[in-house]
Formats: structure tokens, sequence, C-alpha cells
């Protein structure tokens, strides 16, 4: 049997994400009520981190721990991939001594090698390109509040980054309408979305994409790897704010999110962070719930 693993949205099938989904209700539910869950008792993670992350490991570890199972930390900086060995090796040397691991790194194509010489399932953490687990999150937590996102339009506003290519793929799973405003010189890299794909508009004017969505998303405007555009970027993104003008072009029910950090008065304003459409909190929260229901299907397959 192949092994599993889950590098971007488009590796899993809808009916697998929405089992995940259903999977992360029950472990949520047992987590609020402090039931004990170990069905990955004795079982290993490792968490290879190259970028920084505080969401991404603090929910990957605890995660684990709360399903009964171990996690490692290891920062490149402190192990000899920061030394120059070679992923591949590193791959077949640390899928021998661990269940599953999690990599955060930067080129999409570090992940896919170490990947393809791993003995166990291997999550994207977060690449350049990909950011699978924040987007699934994100997509439970509209489902959570609002029901079906099938069908509905979705606004982003902001970066062509790594989670504007994870939306574009969850727009094809899960059937609904991406909305995409980008500055210019930051546009979508159309050689990167399938030519077959067609439920996305691109809108120069950022409050035109928000017209009638029941979601607002945006992200920083100067994501990790980049900072040295920070000032360039403060720049070319003045007026991609999302701030109540643009969220009352949306509907009346449209929620807010963002995977945080945020910059308040740069791509959000505090009254949309902090009011009452944000739901950014819960969408933290959720890739605790989302990525433990992932461990467990990874490791273990479908729970009878």
């Amino acid at each position: 049997m192949a092994i599993k693993h889950f590098l971007q949205l488009a590796d899993f099938t809808l009916d697998e994400f929405n089992y995940v989904m259903e999977r992360a209700r029950i472990i949520k539910r047992k987590f609020k009520e402090y039931q004990i869950y170990h069905p990955l008792l004795d079982r290993t993670l490792v968490m290879v981190f190259e970028k920084n992350s505080t969401r991404t490991r603090l929910s990957f570890e605890a995660g684990m721990h709360q399903l009964g199972g171990a996690a490692i930390y290891l920062n490149t900086r402190d192990s000899q991939l920061g030394r120059g060995e070679p992923v591949e090796d590193a791959g077949q040397v640390m899928s021998r001594m661990c269940d599953i691991i999690m990599i955060r790194t930067f080129g999409q194509d570090i992940i896919e090698r170490f990947a393809a010489h791993s003995r166990v399932p291997v999550i994207n953490g977060l690449t350049n390109e990909h950011h699978p687990c924040q987007v699934f999150a994100d997509v439970f937590t509209y489902i959570e509040h609002r029901g079906s996102i099938a069908g509905k339009k979705v606004a982003w506003v902001g970066d062509a980054n790594n989670m504007l290519y994870s939306w574009l793929q969850a727009a094809q799973i899960f059937d609904f309408h991406l909305n995409i405003s980008t500055p210019k010189g930051y546009e979508v890299d159309l050689s990167r979305v399938p030519k077959e794909q067609t439920n996305y508009t691109l809108f120069d004017n950022p409050s035109d994409a928000c017209e009638g969505v029941s979601l607002v998303n945006t992200d920083v405007w100067t994501s990790m790897g980049y900072e040295a555009e920070n000032q360039a970027r403060l720049k070319a993104f003045d007026g991609w704010i999302v701030d109540q003008a643009k969220m009352s072009r949306a509907l009346p029910d449209a929620l807010f999110m963002h995977c945080l950090p945020a910059h308040r008065g740069e791509e959000v304003s505090a009254e949309v962070i902090d009011g009452p459409q944000s739901v950014v909190w819960d969408e933290a929260e959720n890739r605790l719930h989302i990525q433990k229901a992932l461990l467990e299907y990874l490791v273990i397959g479908r729970v009878a």
C-alpha cells in the first residue's frame, strides 16, 4: 500500500477531506469535554522547522501529546540538515525512527524530495508555495459557523502567496468561487493554476472583490523570506487593507479570516479583526483539531 502524504490540498479527495473533518469534529468534542483519547499511544511525530513558527509548532506538538504520542522538535539550524545533509538522506534516516513527519520549510521541492524518500507519511506545515493545513482548518471553521461552503463566494485580498494558492486548490475541491484582488506586481502566477480551473475571478479593485461574498480572507503583506521587500510592499499594497468599508460590500453574515500573525492597520483594520464578523481565534484553534484528525488518519487510517 502506498504511503499517504499531505503536501498540498490536491493530495486528498473530497471524500477524504469530509472524513477528516468529521473526525476533527469528534476529536474536538472530546477535547472540550476533557475526554482522554489516545489513538497514537507510543507513536512519534518528528517536526522539522526551517521557518519560524508559533501556531504550527504549538498545534502539532500539543496535538500529538493529546493523542497519546510524542513530538520531537528539530530545527535545521541545530541538525545535520543545516550543515548540508542531502534532503533525500534525511528522509531515509528520520522515517526509520518515527511514525510521521511534519516539515515547515521554504521550497515545495524540498518537501517533495523528502517525502519521496520517506517510509512514513509527511505533512506540509508550510512552504513558499502551499499552506494546506491552514486552509483546511479555515474551510473547517467556515463550515462550523455557516454550513457548507459549496457554491459560496470567497474573497482573497492581498498577496498572491502560499495561502492563496492553497485557497485556489480548495475552491476546486470544495466547489466554491474565489474572488482574488492583488496589487500590480504581486499578481497570481497563472502558470500555477490548472488551465481547466474556472471558478475564480481576478479583480483590480479589492473592494469589488468583496462584493456579495460569504468570506473575506487576507494575510500579511510580507511573508517570511521576503522581509527585504517590506517597504516596497507597504507602498504597493496601499489600499488593500481589509477595513469595514470592504466588509460592508460582503454579505451581511460574511465572516473574516486571517491566518495570523496580523498587523492591525496594514492588511486589516482593528475594527474588522476584533469585530463581530471575525473568526480568527476559532480559526487558529481549529488548526489543533484538524491536524489531530489528520495525524490520526495518516498514521492509523480510517477509524471504524
